[in-house]
């Protein structure tokens, strides 16, 4: 169980889960200080996550049920011959929770609607994304809203007051499929051979009042949610995707953030100003990075000025990163996955994307932006909302400390720094034992949030953080646009804000945010197993990720994908658990799974509904 407001996650025995299930919001009792922490039982269920529920109807001798598909929720529901419905057993549905069994024997809902066959295309994401409760459509009203607010053309009232930036390149560099483009940069080069950044962000806030049923829809949604084959957007696509959006050849409304960059890495003479520009360039990553590679594109040819601007923003990008890497900011560089899917959901490829400099070139820039608004506000006394990352709990580092001396690294005794951090993941680049290390370095850290209070950011070893760089997709980056629009307007204004309001749309989008995540990674995890059906019986090389009394996990080195190895499928020895040094050993032949071991396997098993890939091992 994670508690709130930064005290120690507490253990749950699940015979002391009582009616509770994952996300519920609950009140526990300390039972016993155990050597990894206390161990608690819940005595109430102050708030439910969940009031309906999705899975597979399941009948068998006239007595049906709800298989929730949510393998975190491990749950049944009964399901009364009258609230069936028109719903046949096999049918994906969503049930209504009428009774959670705190006296009885368990849950008991109805059926509430049916989305469709198990296997159906589209059903098994679309399932996943009103299990968590994520909205598609937007209300009418919100709909009617966003369209009379949607300009095809800048009118003359709306550049008053505005830095006209119309003439000077400016580049936006997204996925290949974006659909939105909240962030451009430009570059000015000085006669004193300084660069001048600019960091045009789309002025969000000239199109969603506060208040209004726009503004309220977007609170309550808090973020953009992207599942593996459709985006959930925070605004109505008539706004997100056109008005807001810095499309290429059209003017378009900025909140503009301009900084010079001095040798140190340090940002000198910021600027923040409202501004208009008119974006010169619609890059993907690989355009980008094919340009900077010396590649002769059609953009090039067109404007020969683009690739000496590209290059510029690359070197002040650099300066930036090295700057942050000396302070202690830890860069962990994992490959992310993505998924390939075809015309009708399934996943023919999973391939990992690899961190190119272009995308490092819109990170850093994109950092800098953010702490340096947030000093900025500091400076001027304006209440923001702030990205914290606190220190690590002890009983984390603890276990870092251990895995990082199994392999012959360390980390101090006391209190670590963020830099000591970034030193561990230096020290095994390269090396056998890299990925595990830096999973368990991100496994350590705690779960970023929002705050009204500065508390810094530890993983970027920053005094103070903020997001503002994406108003299109997160609510917090609106927030902190208002209020840089008040003080632009009149500082005292600024100054003079709803603090609980402010606390309440931290503890909203730090929720959402939260939630978001689970069901993005649940629908990258449902893909990657049902890629893994494929591959019955084929071989892969691996490395072990996790050591369990009941097994270890291994991660494929061909697929960012993890699959178990139950103990039962090792053989007839007996294995003992080593807690300590993270193995699994065979107290007649004396085999031992350590952490970080090579390993070859092969397929034996995958089960979609509860996620699992089995393995068996071939050595």
């Amino acid at each position: 169980m994670i508690s709130e407001g930064g005290e120690q996650d507490v253990f749950v025995r699940s015979r002391d889960l009582g009616s509770a299930v994952h996300g519920d919001r609950v009140t526990v009792r300390i039972e016993e200080l155990e050597r990894r922490g206390p161990r608690g039982t819940i005595i109430d269920v102050v708030e439910r996550r969940h009031d309906r529920l999705v899975g597979v109807l399941r009948e068998h001798k006239r007595r049906h049920w709800l298989e929730v598909t949510e393998p975190r929720l491990d749950l049944e529901v009964f399901i009364p011959d009258r609230d069936v419905g028109d719903a046949e057993p096999g049918d994906v549905v969503v049930v209504e929770v009428m009774d959670w069994g705190d006296k009885g024997p368990g849950p008991v809902g109805r059926v509430d609607q049916v989305l469709g066959r198990a296997g159906d295309p589209g059903i098994d994401v679309l399932a996943i994304q009103i299990g968590f409760g994520l909205a598609n459509d937007f209300p009418q009203e919100v709909e009617d809203l966003a369209r009379t607010r949607q300009q095809s053309k800048i009118r003359p009232e709306d550049l008053e007051g505005r830095k006209d930036c119309r003439s000077q390149r400016t580049i936006t560099i997204d996925p290949v499929d974006a659909k939105d483009h909240d962030d451009a940069l430009s570059i000015e080069h000085l006669k004193n051979g300084d660069m001048r950044i600019g960091v045009h962000i789309a002025d969000v806030e000239h199109y969603v009042c506060e208040g209004d049923s726009i503004d309220n829809e977007a609170w309550e949604r808090g973020t953009s949610v992207y599942l593996v084959d459709r985006v959930l957007p925070m605004l109505p696509h008539s706004l997100s995707n056109d008005s807001c959006s810095l499309v290429p050849g059209e003017d378009r409304l900025t909140m503009g953030v301009f900084f010079e960059i001095d040798g140190q890495g340090l940002l000198k003479n910021i600027q923040l100003s409202k501004a208009v520009i008119t974006s010169s360039h619609k890059l993907s990553y690989e355009d980008a990075q094919s340009i900077l590679d010396g590649d002769e594109t059609k953009a090039t040819k067109e404007d020969p000025g683009l690739r000496a601007d590209l290059k510029g923003l690359l070197r002040a990008s650099k300066v930036l990163r090295r700057h942050r890497h000396n302070r202690g900011s830890i860069d962990f560089d994992l490959p992310e996955s993505q998924i390939i899917l075809n015309e009708d959901g399934v996943p023919v490829d999973v391939q990992r994307q690899e961190r190119t400099p272009a995308h490092m070139l819109v990170e850093d820039l994109m950092i800098a932006t953010n702490e340096g608004v947030a000093n900025w506000a500091i400076e001027q006394g304006i209440p923001v909302l702030y990205r914290i990352h606190e220190y690590p709990d002890d009983a984390s580092l603890e276990t870092l400390r251990l895995v990082a001396t199994e392999f012959g690294h360390s980390l101090p005794a006391r209190k670590a720094k963020p830099r000591d951090f970034q030193r561990l993941i230096d020290s095994v680049s390269g090396r056998p034992e890299q990925a595990v290390i830096s999973v368990q370095v991100l496994r350590s850290l705690r779960r970023a949030r929002y705050s009204r209070s500065n508390e810094g950011h530890f993983g970027l070893a920053s005094s103070a953080y903020v997001h503002f760089t994406s108003p299109i997709r997160r609510y917090p980056d609106l927030v902190v646009h208002r209020q840089l629009s008040r003080w632009l307007k009149e500082p005292k204004s600024a100054r003079s804000v709803d603090l609980e309001w402010l606390d309440a749309t931290a503890q909203q989008a730090s929720s959402q945010e939260q939630l978001a995540t689970e069901a993005a990674r649940d629908s990258v995890d449902l893909k990657k197993v049902e890629f893994m059906e494929q591959h019955l019986g084929d071989h892969f090389t691996g490395t072990i990720s996790g050591v369990t009394p009941f097994g270890f996990f291994v991660r494929l080195d061909s697929y960012d994908i993890e699959g178990l190895i139950h103990i039962s499928n090792l053989g007839g020895d007996y294995f003992v658990h080593d807690d300590i040094k993270h193995a699994l050993k065979g107290r007649r032949t004396k085999t031992t799974y350590t952490l970080g071991d090579p390993i070859e396997v092969q397929v034996s098993r995958v089960d979609r509904e509860t996620r699992r890939i089995d393995l068996m091992p071939l050595s």
